[in-house]
């Protein structure tokens, strides 16, 4: 199975291609503890985001069938006053695809949240999977975590009676 990032973009983002170098200002974005509360964890320093960027952008090991893809999201538009004309990085998207489904994943920096910009990535990520031939799209939620849950809804998932180690499966199998 070959299948590879691009950047995607959107009215107000660009989901680009994960790259290790990265890792230094991904971790300021993931900085906060509270980004914790339902995945678990604690924050990652730079150099420990570089040697997971790594591992994720060298793939799976050998044997699986599946592809890793993994997006940074770059919010477009103005920068913030008092920038240096960048714009900055603001969380993640990915997507870990098997010939069966895409399994997807997100998540945006404390600075970010409450802008949709979970939702509108995550949406974007779906549509690009669509269209690179993925049918069905999951993902899993902790079953507390309301603002996840309005993300997986805006991206076209529904919730399942299933449980994977006590989170809620979403999934979005395509239509006809």
């Amino acid at each position: 199975m070959t299948m590879h990032a691009e950047p995607i973009t959107t009215p107000r983002l660009t989901l680009i291609p994960l790259a290790v170098e990265h890792a230094a200002e991904m971790a300021e974005v993931l900085g906060d503890p509270a980004l914790h509360a339902f995945i678990g964890g604690s924050p990652a320093t730079p150099p420990e985001l570089r040697a997971r960027y790594t591992r994720m952008v060298a793939g799976p090991p050998p044997g699986r069938d599946e592809v890793w893809l993994n997006w940074v999201i770059r919010l477009r538009g103005a920068a913030p006053e008092g920038s240096d004309g960048s714009h900055p990085l603001t969380g993640y998207v990915q997507a870990t695809v098997t010939p069966d489904q895409a399994a997807i994943a997100w998540v945006v920096g404390t600075p970010w949240q409450g802008r949709g910009i979970a939702g509108e990535a995550a949406l974007a990520l779906v549509a690009w999977l669509r269209d690179h031939g993925t049918d069905t799209v999951v993902a899993t939620i902790h079953p507390d975590h309301a603002v996840s849950s309005a993300v997986a809804r805006r991206a076209g998932l529904v919730p399942t009676d299933t449980r994977v180690d006590g989170e809620v499966l979403w999934t979005s199998p395509r239509a006809g």
